[in-house]
């Protein structure tokens, strides 16, 4: 928790022209990975981005210092930013919408030692099934999780049907004022965690000991999170402590008080900084289900959260000021 603290206090006094959500974000994934945040890195990173795109790009919106975070953590982020431009017009080509999302979708195939056309093809085929089952609840948020799915070794029409009868087990447990996209999104999160029924069962445990606790991750942003949390072989009430301690040293914290983070963004950055301890403990075996993929993308499953939480603030932010 410190050390995600200090990155975003690094990020905050560093890169004060950026978006505030992706700067913490980035402190995120830098805390994740275990590191400090390398300004200098991150800066030549974003220095890439913007040599290699136009004025009006996408490459340069609100997620652009995330990209560039993301970027400066890899080994050859030239190599990367080359595939990532490359992955991205590949994926216009086979009909997606140029976004923030479609940003980081492209990266997360380029980052990947896969057959980029492979997974592109993949990534089609999940998310035409996901809106064929889907169709008034699939959007641009989407492009990643497709992406997540297509990493995985699930066929996706299997992976799709499987999604939808989630979807439909999950509708009928939350109410009815929570969004159908958040629900997909749980639903997404479940099936790329390997979900079974009794991890439905014990996520709809944990929000109850979570209520109790007089936290909300039963929110349109926070929902997918519950999900995850649910997944792992951890006692409901050791999550709750944990999640209530972690909510309260960050509340606390420069940069992370009620003026400047939300309450549903700041339990985003808690329950993934908390899936993580539990998660990456192989020692003990700390997941209920067989993971259909790895636990790293289940982390950026989380990830895209956030990014979904960010990109509708922001949003809101434009709405407000015009």
């Amino acid at each position: 928790m410190t050390l995600f603290v200090e990155n975003v206090g690094i990020m905050r006094n560093g890169f004060v022209w950026q978006e505030d959500g992706a700067k913490r974000l980035a402190a995120l994934i830098y805390t994740l990975a275990g590191k400090k945040i390398d300004a200098e890195a991150i800066k030549e990173a974003h220095r890439m981005i913007k040599s290699e795109v136009g004025v009006f790009s996408t490459f340069r919106g609100n997620l652009s210092i995330y990209v560039a975070a993301a970027l400066s953590l890899t080994e050859q982020p030239k190599q990367i930013l080359s595939d990532t431009l490359r992955v991205y017009g590949l994926l216009k080509e086979q009909g997606f919408w140029a976004s923030d999302y479609l940003v980081v979708a492209a990266f997360e195939i380029a980052s990947k030692e896969v057959d980029h056309n492979n997974i592109i093809r993949r990534t089609k085929a999940f998310y035409e099934e996901m809106k064929a089952n889907h169709r008034f609840h699939i959007g641009q948020d989407d492009y990643i999780f497709a992406v997540m799915l297509a990493l995985s070794d699930m066929e996706p029409h299997a992976g799709a049907n499987k999604m939808k009868q989630l979807f439909l087990r999950i509708k009928s447990e939350f109410s009815r004022f929570i969004g159908k996209s958040s629900l997909l999104t749980l639903s997404q999160m479940l099936v790329l965690g390997g979900s079974t029924e009794d991890c439905i069962h014990n996520l709809l445990r944990l929000n109850k000991v979570l209520h109790n606790r007089k936290i909300r991750l039963d929110r349109t942003y926070t929902l997918p999170s519950l999900g995850v949390l649910g997944i792992l072989n951890v006692d409901n009430n050791t999550l709750a402590d944990e999640m209530v301690e972690a909510r309260d040293f960050l509340r606390n914290q420069k940069g992370l008080g009620y003026f400047s983070v939300t309450t549903q963004e700041l339990l985003l950055y808690v329950a993934s900084l908390v899936t993580y301890t539990y998660a990456t403990d192989n020692e003990n075996n700390l997941l209920r289900a067989n993971l259909a993929t790895s636990v790293t993308n289940l982390i950026i499953a989380q990830q895209v959260a956030i990014i979904v939480a960010i990109s509708a603030a922001s949003s809101a932010n434009v709405a407000a000021s015009s």
